[in-house]
């Protein structure tokens, strides 16, 4: 069955950010001319994860207040003590949004019907910014007939 891979390029916003990913991954899957198949995107970052939800401002904005809620950026986290890290001075204090991309996923499989990505209604995909802002880069691999 044949697979192709492309890459998506992505400037994203300050801090914790959502955006719709839903367009630029159809735009991949219709440059393919797949019409029956799956496609996978995932984040080539630790600090950046992928969900399909619906892309609603206030329930983006409840997605952001009890995420960081749980992490909140500001609390003690080895991971955040650089100085004792073999890492760049200028490493950023981002064990929260390490933390919160392992709970969120980093990767999503959505079926390809017809040559349209097969979501709901009210489903998006959405990326989620962590530790922005950031050049972001988001492998899609789409495989099918």
């Amino acid at each position: 069955m044949p697979s192709h891979y492309r890459e998506i390029h992505h400037h994203t916003a300050a801090g914790f950010a959502v955006h719709d990913l839903t367009d630029a991954v159809q735009t991949v899957v219709t440059g393919t001319g797949v019409r029956e198949g799956t496609v996978t995107v995932s984040s080539l970052h630790t600090t950046l994860a992928l969900t399909v939800n619906e892309n609603e401002a206030r329930l983006l904005d409840d997605m952001r207040h009890h995420l960081l809620r749980l992490m909140p950026p500001d609390a003690r986290y080895r991971h955040n003590d650089i100085h004792l890290r073999d890492c760049p001075p200028d490493e950023p204090e981002n064990a929260h949004a390490h933390l919160l991309a392992m709970l969120l996923g980093h990767a999503q499989t959505l079926i390809i019907h017809d040559g349209r990505l097969a979501l709901g209604r009210w489903q998006s995909l959405l990326l989620v910014e962590l530790d922005g802002p950031r050049e972001r880069r988001i492998a899609v691999q789409v495989v099918g007939e």
